[in-house]
C-alpha cells in the first residue's frame, strides 16, 4: 500500500490544496483532494482487468472552486435538505441559508464541500488513507456549536473504501454527514443500464420542494422497489408526478449495525459495487439535474448516480426519525464501507 502526496493548486484565498493518491496491491487507485475532503477519482478493474475511473469529477481544481454539483464531496454540517431553512433546538430557532429553493441543502452557502481541510495521510497493517479534519466555527452557516470533524477515507487490499466519519461539539447541534459522489461502473456513458438493489423494504415520500411528508412508505409494488435487483432506469418513467429520475431517501432495514445498505454493477464491464453502513438512511439520486455543461462538468442527466449513506432529510424538523442532534460529551461515529467486485 502506498500514499503520495502533491499540490493540487491553491483557492482564490491563497489556501494550498493537496491531492493524495492511495494504491493498493491489486492497482486499485484513490484520488482524495483537501478541498471538500473529496474523493476525486478512483480507478477500479473490469473483468477484461481494464482499469476506469468509477466517480465523476473535474481534471483541474478550477472546476471545484466554481459551484458544482457535490462531485465526490465531503457534505456538511448536515446533508440533504432542511425544510423552511430554520430549526428549533432548546428553545432556540435557528434561521439557515435558503440555497435550495426555501429550503436549506448540504450545509448552505459555504457548507463543508467548500472547505480546505487538514489532511494526514496513513499507511498502516489496515490500508493506506488519508484523515481529514475541520473545525466548524461555532455559528459557520449559522449552527450552533463549535464541531471538530473528522473524514477518514482507506483504501485496503479487500478492495474496499472505507469512510468514517467522527464528531464531537461543544454545544447541541445538528450533524449528518454523508459523500457525495457520482457512481459510473462503467467509466463512461449513461447508469440507466446500472443493476441496483437496496436493501429497503420502505422508503420516505417527498413533496415538491422535495422535503419529507412524514409518511413512511412501502416501496413494494411501486417504482421505488429495489429489493429485487433491476436496471435502474426500468421504471423511471412510471415515477410520480413530473420527476424524471430518483432522489429519494430510502429506509434501510437496520438502524445502527453495519449492515447492507445497496448493490449496483454494471453488466457490460462486470464492476459490482456493494454498500454496507452504519446509517440509517440512503438517499437514491440518479443524476437528474446534471446539465452537460462546463459547471457540471460536461456530464449530463443521468451520467452518474450518488448512493448517500446518511440520516433522513429534514431530521431537526421531524422528532419522529432518528435524532441528528449531537450534545457535548457525545460522538457522532458513523462508517461506510464500498466494496468492489467481479461478476464475471
Amino acid at each position: 500500500m502506498t500514499v503520495s502526496r502533491q499540490s493540487f493548486g491553491s483557492t482564490s484565498g491563497g489556501r494550498q490544496v493537496g491531492l493524495f493518491t492511495c494504491e493498493n496491491r491489486h492497482g486499485l487507485s484513490l484520488e482524495l483532494m483537501s478541498l471538500g475532503a473529496t474523493i476525486k477519482s478512483l480507478r477500479v478493474p473490469d473483468r477484461a482487468g481494464e482499469f476506469a475511473n468509477v466517480a465523476l469529477g473535474f481534471p483541474t481544481l478550477d472546476g471545484y472552486l466554481q459551484r458544482h454539483p457535490y462531485f465526490g464531496s465531503t457534505v456538511g454540517r448536515f446533508a440533504n435538505r432542511i425544510a423552511g431553512a430554520r430549526f428549533s433546538l432548546d428553545g432556540v430557532t435557528y434561521r439557515l441559508a435558503a440555497n435550495n429553493g426555501p429550503n436549506h441543502l448540504h450545509g448552505g452557502e459555504a457548507g463543508f464541500d467548500q472547505a480546505v481541510w487538514e489532511a494526514e495521510p496513513f499507511d498502516d497493517g489496515d490500508g493506506s488513507g488519508v484523515r481529514f479534519s475541520y473545525l466548524s466555527k461555532d455559528r459557520e452557516e449559522r449552527y450552533p456549536g463549535n464541531l471538530s470533524v473528522d473524514v477518514v477515507y482507506t483504501l485496503t487490499d479487500e478492495n474496499e473504501l472505507r469512510i468514517a466519519y467522527l464528531a464531537t461539539t461543544d454545544a447541541p447541534t445538528p450533524v449528518n454527514l454523508t459523500n457525495h459522489t457520482y457512481w459510473n461502473l462503467a467509466g463512461s456513458g449513461l447508469i440507466l443500464d446500472h443493476v441496483a438493489q437496496i436493501d429497503a423494504d420502505r422508503f420516505l415520500p417527498v413533496d415538491e420542494h422535495q422535503i419529507p411528508t412524514g409518511e413512511i412508505a412501502p416501496v413494494a409494488g411501486t417504482p421505488m422497489d429495489f429489493t429485487v435487483p433491476k436496471p435502474v432506469g426500468a421504471e423511471l418513467d412510471d415515477l410520480p408526478g413530473d420527476r424524471v429520475g430518483y432522489d429519494h431517501c430510502y429506509v434501510l432495514r437496520h438502524r445502527t449495525a453495519l449492515a447492507p445498505a445497496a448493490r449496483i454493477s454494471d453488466p457490460a464491464s462486470g464492476r459490482m459495487m456493494e454498500i454496507v453502513t452504519s446509517q440509517p438512511g440512503l438517499q437514491f439520486y440518479t443524476g437528474n439535474n446534471l446539465t452537460g455543461f462546463e459547471p457540471h462538468g460536461g456530464f449530463g442527466r443521468f451520467s452518474g448516480l450518488c448512493l448517500e449513506t446518511q440520516h433522513f432529510p429534514d431530521s431537526p424538523n421531524r422528532p419522529e426519525f432518528p435524532t441528528t442532534i449531537l450534545g457535548p460529551g457525545e460522538q457522532y461515529d458513523q462508517m461506510t464501507i464500498h466494496r468492489f467486485t467481479i461478476e464475471k
